[in-house]
């Protein structure tokens, strides 16, 4: 995938990304990708790859929380609405709910229940990162419960080592980056 100024986006990424050695544990190499969000080119051009990805969307549903500025950029490019899947207690009720299993304890999920008709909608999950998959699973299966045709996700890094994208299956993912 070429960025706009021809330069693969995997390289755009990965040139303005940060590595953290031993962070959050000794021996972890930790890719921060907040530099890549905050350089105003490196927005620009994630957006406009993932965009491309999206295209045929109802709706992009951005994964609290860099999830959110994505698809905030990637729903305004392609002129649709962008849900944000919250993480538990933060909506007012009523609101549906997927709760998953972490490697060290569980989280859950949230869209709201009313105010936002799901049904029947094409729907391209966007999140920062494919690790384990146990987000992207439980996202998927939270919109599909909320009556979405969840058509496929796209992140900007892949860590493949984690498996996350077998977590995932069959739903159709697309990494700008992988590691």
């Amino acid at each position: 995938m070429s960025s706009e100024t021809g330069e693969d986006i995997a390289d755009v990424i990965r040139s303005l990304m940060r590595e953290v050695p031993d962070f959050p544990e000794p021996g972890v190499q930790f890719k921060d990708l907040t530099p890549v969000l905050a350089d105003a080119r490196g927005l620009a051009e994630v957006s406009k790859a993932i965009a491309d990805s999206a295209r045929g969307a109802d709706l992009v549903a951005g994964v609290d929380a860099r999830g959110f500025l994505l698809g905030g950029a990637v729903a305004v490019t392609l002129g649709i609405g962008v849900l944000a899947v919250r993480k538990g207690g933060k909506l007012p009720p009523p609101v549906l709910g997927e709760t998953y299993t972490l490697e060290y304890g569980s989280a859950t999920l949230e869209v709201p229940a009313n105010g936002v008709d799901l049904a029947g909608r094409s729907v391209v999950v966007i999140d920062d990162v494919l690790a384990t998959g146990g987000t992207l699973a439980a996202t998927h299966q939270l919109l599909t419960k909320a009556g979405a045709d969840v058509t496929g996700a796209v992140v900007m890094m892949e860590l493949t080592a984690l498996g996350g994208r077998a977590a995932v299956e069959p739903l159709e993912v697309t990494s700008l980056y992988t590691v």
